[in-house]
């Protein structure tokens, strides 16, 4: 009853800033920063990650775009922030959809920093 209800196939999951670090830094997880360039500048982004801007975001992780970012695989782990955690679901739902299977919502950049995270330009 009510299995309508239920999603099936994969969905943004919840991720700590603690495991993003730890899975980061061995190499298991592409992390994309999502925020705009102006609050990049303000803060840094996570050392390492990607700096994609949400409206870019869809361009870049398609495989069929002239844009996309050969860095980005359907098939590998994904985790993304912003600054509050809002854009960043909306950006994992957008790579669900694309089909990336296993995709992560870090929440907000202060997030990364409070777990120790390497900060880089």
């Amino acid at each position: 009853m009510f299995s309508f209800l239920k999603s099936s196939g994969p969905k943004v999951e919840r991720m700590s800033g603690a495991d993003a670090v730890a899975r980061a830094a061995k190499g298991e997880l592409v992390v994309i920063d999502v925020r705009d360039i102006s609050e990049v500048k303000a803060s840094g982004k996570a050392k390492g990650a990607l700096h994609i801007p949400l409206m870019l975001l869809k361009a870049k992780a398609d495989p069929s775009h002239p844009e996309y970012d050969k860095r980005l695989a359907k098939d590998k782990p994904v985790a993304l922030y912003c600054a509050s955690g809002a854009r960043s679901q909306a950006g994992g739902n957008m790579l669900v959809g694309l089909g990336y299977a296993q995709v992560y919502n870090i929440g907000g950049f202060g997030e990364w920093r409070h777990a120790g995270g390497p900060v880089g330009a």
